[in-house]
C-alpha cells in the first residue's frame, strides 16, 4: 500500500540528482510497497533521465552530472529489471543492443552510461565489457541476435579495432545483419563513415537516439 512517501517521485529525483543511493532505495522502497515495476520504470526512473537530458541538451548539466544520472540508473535497474521481467504482462523490450569496448581498452564508464540509458529507454542490453576481441564481439551477436552492435572506443590506440570488428563482420557475411555503431573520445562521426559504421554517438543520450532510430528504419542524420 502507499504511504506518504512516494517511492516513484524519490527515483524521479534521485536520477536527476545523480544520487545512486537514493535511487536504490527508492525502487526498494517502491518494490516494498507493491508498487507496480513499470511504473517506477516509467514515472521514475525513464522520467528522471528524460529531465537529465532535456538538462544536458539545454547546457544546464554536463559530462559529470550524466555521468552521476547513469550510476544511478545502472544501480536502480539492477534490483528493478528482474522484477519487470517477472511480470505476467511482461517486460516489452523495444530491441536489443550488444555494447562493447573494444579489443585493447578497458575504459567502461562511458559504456556503462550508455547501457543504463539504453536499459531505461526499453531496450535489452548485452554488455560484454572492455577489451573485447573482435571475434567475440561476433560469436556474441550470433548467439545473441541484437539488432544493433554498439562499440566503444576512448584511447586512439584502440581505434583500429572499431574497423576490425566491422570487417569481420563483412568478411563472415554477417554485415547486413547487424546495424553497427561507435562512439568514444577516440572517434567521430568522419571515421564512423570512413569504416563504414552505420552511426556514430557523441554522447549517451545520442546513442539512445541513434539506436531508436536504426531499429525504427530511419536513417542516420550523421
Amino acid at each position: 500500500m502507499k504511504t506518504g512517501h512516494d517511492p516513484i517521485e524519490a527515483a524521479r529525483q534521485a536520477v536527476i540528482d545523480g544520487d545512486s543511493q537514493a535511487a536504490l532505495k527508492a525502487v526498494q522502497d517502491g518494490l516494498a510497497q507493491e508498487l507496480d515495476p513499470q511504473a517506477i520504470l516509467d514515472q521514475g526512473l525513464i522520467a528522471g533521465a528524460q529531465v537529465v537530458g532535456q538538462k544536458f541538451e539545454a547546457g544546464e548539466y554536463f559530462l559529470a552530472d550524466l555521468m552521476l544520472a547513469g550510476n544511478a540508473l545502472k544501480a536502480a535497474l539492477e534490483i528493478l529489471q528482474p522484477e519487470l521481467q517477472r511480470q505476467c504482462t511482461g517486460y516489452q523490450s523495444r530491441g536489443k543492443v550488444l555494447i562493447a569496448t573494444v579489443e585493447t581498452d578497458i575504459h567502461d564508464i562511458g559504456k556503462n552510461i550508455v547501457s543504463s540509458m539504453l536499459v531505461a529507454a526499453g531496450f535489452e542490453v548485452v554488455d560484454l565489457g572492455v577489451d573485447v576481441p573482435a571475434g567475440k564481439i561476433l560469436e556474441a551477436a550470433l548467439k545473441e541476435q541484437p539488432q544493433v552492435v554498439a562499440l566503444s572506443s576512448l584511447l586512439t590506440t584502440s581505434r583500429p579495432y572499431l574497423r576490425d570488428v566491422i570487417n569481420l563482420f563483412q568478411e563472415k557475411g554477417q554485415r547486413e545483419n547487424y546495424r553497427i555503431i561507435i562512439g568514444g573520445a577516440a572517434v567521430n562521426a568522419e571515421y564512423a563513415r570512413e569504416i563504414k559504421a552505420d552511426g556514430y554517438a557523441e554522447n549517451a543520450l545520442e546513442a539512445v537516439h541513434l539506436v531508436r532510430r536504426l531499429i525504427g528504419g530511419e536513417s542516420q542524420d550523421a
